[in-house]
């Protein structure tokens, strides 16, 4: 059902952020240019077999060289916010020592644009793109790049403290671990399965590491994280299906936000346990770092997970054709459980449910079981759809009427306020925002161009700009808004 910008308009709270996301390694593009250094990702790209369509991120949208235009289009927007993030080896191109000047002008200039329209910025320092010489050295499965991380952060902190209004420490460590390190689907591409549990672990000591970093450069922007949350649930009954739903939801879940938000790691079943031994043996001063104070927890949100024992055909959102290569499927039939099905709900292009009912839950098992929750923005939200560009009779222009996509995004963030409202069953959150995933379609990293996320279609061979329906309706919410009782900042 869609519903009416106008009428979802109403509901938003005087000082609630519209905002949009992007990520530096799907738009920028330029991956050699001005002294930019190469990343684990560039060499997963590279490598066959490893990108569905086998493309490549080397030119992507483009958007080093088309900043004006796409600033121009977060304007037109008339939305509060712009999360983007920093390319690590754009900056710091070895991931230590000396940084590149010209990696830094670049998000100076960004910076004062959004500025001067606006637009407040969200930076996010770490979104996947670590730099080659680290992934070399073993990347998150090494102890030193959390300490790298820390120091980016804190040039970072030093170059842009004084623009930015939000910080985003890391952007989904739990997808850096499962995907990256578990299962061999991202960068670096080497599947470790549980011998994946020190990049968890190194992930959140560099989120604390960043933390401390801002804090002592005494940025006036807020701190955060951006986690992914995914409610689990049981395919089947039985102690099986129990236990493996409670492991998923540590590893998916709570591995990396109790750390964070309580300062310890998850307990689990006894039968689990062996499993996450590892993290018995963790130093009490790492748990130190990961739990210092944050400003605001980001939410990351796209489909809950549902749950069936034992290996399995991959029929779940992670099932192909839609963005999985096939090695996956093969490394995936030595997990203790896989991805079902979930029958009664429509689904994205990527094969995601649809389900605006399980981002309420989401909101609802947060506050359950965080009762000191910070205030909470949703960081990403957002699905892919096989969007179709159709020439405009009247006008003989282009169009992309991606009316699922105004649909999807409107139940969501309806959802979404409905929860957290007085009443509500998350009613103790205070959500604060809510930034669309993603501006741009882009480079959708496994999945290559064969997935569209964004609110502008990108030609990829002219990397032509068109404004989609979602685009249009989202204008539309931001300019429907009653007046704000506060800036956004």
């Amino acid at each position: 059902m869609r519903i009416d910008a106008e009428t979802l308009a109403g509901k938003l709270p005087g000082n609630f952020t519209l905002g949009v996301a992007t990520a530096a390694f799907q738009i920028e593009g330029a991956v050699s240019a001005d002294g930019r250094g190469p990343s684990g990702w560039d060499a997963f790209t590279h490598m066959p077999g490893r990108i569905v369509d086998g493309s490549d991120a080397d030119v992507a949208c483009d958007h080093y060289y088309r900043m004006d235009e796409d600033v121009q289009l977060i304007q037109g927007l008339g939305v509060d916010s712009y999360r983007f993030s920093l390319s690590w080896p754009r900056i710091q191109p070895a991931g230590k020592g000396p940084v590149n000047r010209k990696g830094l002008d670049f998000y100076d200039r960004l910076l004062d644009r959004l500025l001067e329209r606006g637009i407040s910025p969200m930076c996010t320092i770490y979104h996947w793109d670590t730099p080659l010489p680290l992934e070399r050295q073993g990347g998150w499965l090494n102890r030193e790049t959390a300490y790298r991380l820390g120091d980016f952060a804190a040039i970072a902190a030093d170059a842009f403290g004084d623009r930015v209004h939000r910080w985003v420490t890391i952007n989904e460590p739990a997808t850096v671990t499962l995907n990256g390190y578990a299962l061999g689907l991202h960068a670096p591409g080497v599947p470790q399965l549980l011998d994946c549990l020190p990049a968890a672990h190194h992930l959140l000591l560099g989120h604390g590491l960043s933390v401390q970093a801002l804090r002592a450069a005494t940025v006036p922007g807020e701190v955060g994280i951006a986690n992914v949350y995914s409610p689990v649930v049981a395919a089947t009954d039985g102690l099986a299906n129990e236990l493996m739903v409670q492991f998923y939801d540590i590893v998916f879940n709570a591995m990396f936000s109790d750390p964070v938000l309580l300062g310890s790691y998850p307990r689990a079943h006894p039968l689990l346990s062996p499993f996450l031994a590892y993290f018995r043996t963790v130093p009490a001063e790492d748990l130190a770092l990961m739990h210092l104070p944050l400003d605001f927890y980001g939410l990351n949100y796209y489909f809950p997970s549902r749950i069936a024992p034992g290996p399995g055909p991959l029929t779940g959102p992670q099932a192909r054709p839609e963005g999985v290569p096939e090695a996956f499927l093969q490394d995936g039939q030595q997990l203790p459980f896989h991805l079902a099905g979930w029958p009664g709900y429509d689904r994205t292009g990527f094969g995601w449910p649809i389900a605006p009912d399980y981002l309420a839950e989401a909101l609802t098992q947060l506050a359950r079981r965080y009762p000191d929750l910070p205030p909470v923005h949703i960081t990403e939200g957002g699905a892919s759809f096989p969007d179709v560009v159709v020439e405009d009779v009247p006008t003989g222009g282009p169009v992309v009427a991606d009316v699922q996509r105004v649909a999807y995004l409107g139940a969501h963030l309806d959802a979404a306020l409905d929860a957290t409202a007085p009443g509500g069953p998350a009613a103790g959150i205070d959500l604060r925002g809510y930034y669309v995933w993603t501006l741009l379609d882009n480079f959708e990293w496994a999945a290559g161009y064969s997935q569209r996320f964004g609110l502008v279609y990108v030609d990829f061979d002219t990397q032509q700009r068109i404004p989609k329906t979602s685009y249009r309706w989202l204008q539309s919410l931001a300019a429907d808004r009653p007046s704000r009782s506060t800036a956004p900042r």
